[in-house]
């Protein structure tokens, strides 16, 4: 395979974690007596423009289909981050009534429900039939496609010129990322913004993240390949914020590189700067993570066989896409982990793709009252465990298996 970015020829391996199903293929109990696909989940690493990616082995809309499951409003910290964002950049940007907010990958609404609120022009582009009749019902105009230079040229020929595009934990979900980033290139006016969120490449690594790794998610980002990517499709990034959420992001803002109207922070040297002190131009960088999540694989089994042996009672919270690619990596299964608690409706009744563990309601596990929850949602291991103090009054334990196996 070649990158989809520059064309180079990949030859290094960053992770193989071995075959699994797309991790947002959650499934009916009729389709358990089917055969279920699974795909090999392998990621590469350019050693020519420093994207990591995965390999391609099946079309997006495979991926990203009418009953995608994945809705960004059942987090309370996700949320609240939406609208600390829309207000912060409501006051820089000094968007009013006469501006246009686009989100691409624009899920339920989660964010431009608050652009609504302040009055503020909003248009949502979604391709996932589910999330995009969730925001409609939010009364978010929405266009059902994928993102791209043909929809942006759509947009434009309107007469439609975007002051601020949003596209959080996107990125990474797009198979042809040139086309991508040239469409938002094309749709900003001359002082517009565009903003990227995405996790960031150095914490994957580092913090042995490999869980975050599957066939949704088709590069793996740093900023210098991000930056790279952007100067070759039209954008110029002028400043690099660092945010906590999904376990360490990077939040990039862009302009038109034709124009240039702000000024670059010293951020982006800062980060470009960390991120090559760490080593993430060099092959090196990228050999040790596989050891590391084998290492993590087998503290989960370990643990999951202790507790089985001891007569503990194991449930986990959370049927995230991150849960899947390690229960599978792992080759967890119901006899080990029984349950998985999730308060997503379009996710109870179903059962984790490969695993084939059933996801069940909240009361399920108040009811079971187990020795030990297994978060697999680490990034939310903070909400997860405010929201449910009930725990403590049967003395559970919480655990986490990344970045290692703990019991908190």
């Amino acid at each position: 395979m070649k990158c989809r970015h520059c064309a180079h020829e990949l030859t290094q391996t960053f992770l193989d974690l071995g075959s699994a199903p797309p991790s947002n293929a959650y499934l009916k109990p009729e389709a358990l007596s089917q055969a279920e696909i699974w795909l090999p989940l392998k990621v590469m690493v350019c050693d020519a423009c420093w994207l990591a990616q995965t390999l391609d082995f099946t079309g997006r809309e495979n991926l990203f289909d009418a009953d995608y499951a994945y809705f960004s409003s059942f987090s309370s910290s996700w949320l609240a981050h939406a609208k600390k964002f829309v207000e912060t950049m409501r006051q820089e940007l000094g968007l009013d009534s006469q501006s246009l907010v686009m989100e691409v990958a624009a899920n339920d609404g989660y964010l431009l429900q608050y652009v609504q609120e302040a009055g503020i022009p909003c248009l949502g582009v979604e391709p996932t039939a589910s999330t995009a009749a969730a925001a409609r019902g939010k009364g978010i105009n929405v266009i059902e496609r994928f993102f791209g230079v043909e929809l942006a040229k759509e947009i434009l020929a309107r007469g439609q010129r975007v002051d601020l595009s949003v596209a959080n934990n996107v990125l990474a979900h797009v198979p042809d990322i040139n086309d991508f980033v040239a469409g938002f290139s094309l749709v900003l006016s001359e002082q517009g913004v565009a903003s990227f969120e995405f996790p960031h490449l150095l914490n994957m690594v580092e913090q042995n993240q490999f869980d975050t790794a599957y066939h949704e998610h088709y590069s793996y980002l740093s900023l210098h390949a991000v930056k790279t990517v952007f100067a070759k499709n039209g954008l110029h990034v002028f400043d690099v914020q660092e945010w906590p959420t999904h376990g360490g992001s990077l939040r990039v803002l862009a302009q038109r590189m034709d124009i240039r109207y702000r000024e670059e922070k010293a951020s982006v040297a800062q980060i470009l700067q960390a991120e090559q002190a760490a080593g993430i131009l060099n092959t090196g960088f990228y050999e040790a993570a596989q050891a590391k999540a084998e290492s993590a694989k087998f503290a989960l089994l370990e643990f999951l066989l202790n507790a089985k042996r001891n007569g503990k009672r194991v449930g986990a919270y959370g049927a995230a896409a991150k849960g899947n690619t390690l229960l599978n990596f792992s080759g967890v299964r119901p006899d080990l982990l029984p349950y998985v608690v999730d308060i997503n409706t379009h996710k109870q009744g179903k059962f984790m793709p490969g695993s084939h563990i059933p996801i069940v309601d909240i009361q399920h596990l108040l009811a079971d009252k187990p020795d030990f929850i297994l978060i697999l949602p680490w990034n939310l291991q903070a909400e997860i465990m405010q929201d449910l103090p009930q725990a403590k009054n049967w003395g559970a334990q919480f655990v986490v298996a990344i970045p290692q196996l703990t019991v908190l």
